[in-house]
């Protein structure tokens, strides 16, 4: 038996299958330029969220500088919207492979709980939460700039009475109309 099949070399490109793992130099380029421009984008949205979070924070009676320090401009957002600060250390958290998403989801309900607190604290309605849920930067930069944001922690929209009022106790009522006795002092002579 005779083989009729013939390797023909120009069916397969073998530029390829190069033996470098590397790549090529534009394929470097092109990622370092890629991660250039993310790198960008990741700096400019921290410092305007902080600049800011550093105007709400103003408005709200706390110092500016809060906002710039990472974790404790979150530490400081929910302890302003009525949540433990220590939550914010969950965003560490966040780091590690395949559990890490759990920290992390739990942060985000608590830092919407916070931001729903503190859009009624500055007199927004309660859906403005969904502004903050979807567009967070432009929820931030909405209470910042609003000239009728007003922080009024006290109000009572922010704080629900949820117990359930008490009577007046009345004092109990005597039979005997006679004043107290006091007692007589002895008169000196």
């Amino acid at each position: 038996m005779e083989d009729t099949s013939t390797y023909d070399s120009s069916l397969y490109d073998s530029s390829l299958y190069g033996s470098s793992s590397m790549g090529t130099g534009s394929d470097a380029a092109a990622m370092g330029v890629m991660f250039g421009v993310l790198g960008f984008i990741t700096i400019l949205s921290y410092v305007v969220g902080a600049i800011f979070m550093g105007m709400m924070f103003k408005k709200a009676g706390i110092p500016a500088w809060k906002a710039w320090v990472p974790v404790y401009n979150a530490w400081t957002f929910l302890e302003m919207g009525g949540q433990k600060g220590w939550i914010s250390l969950l965003l560490l958290l966040s780091w590690i492979p395949l559990l890490g998403f759990i920290p992390a989801i739990v942060a985000a309900v608590f830092m919407c709980i916070a931001a729903y607190r503190i859009g009624l604290n500055f007199g927004k309605e309660a859906w403005f939460v969904v502004l903050y849920i979807f567009l967070g930067l432009v929820w931030l930069i909405w209470l910042a700039v609003d000239k009728t944001a007003v922080w009024k922690p006290a109000t009572a929209a922010a704080v629900p009475d949820t117990a359930p009022a008490q009577p007046d106790q009345a004092q109990p009522v005597s039979d005997d109309t006679t004043p107290p006795s006091t007692p007589s002092q002895p008169s000196a002579m």
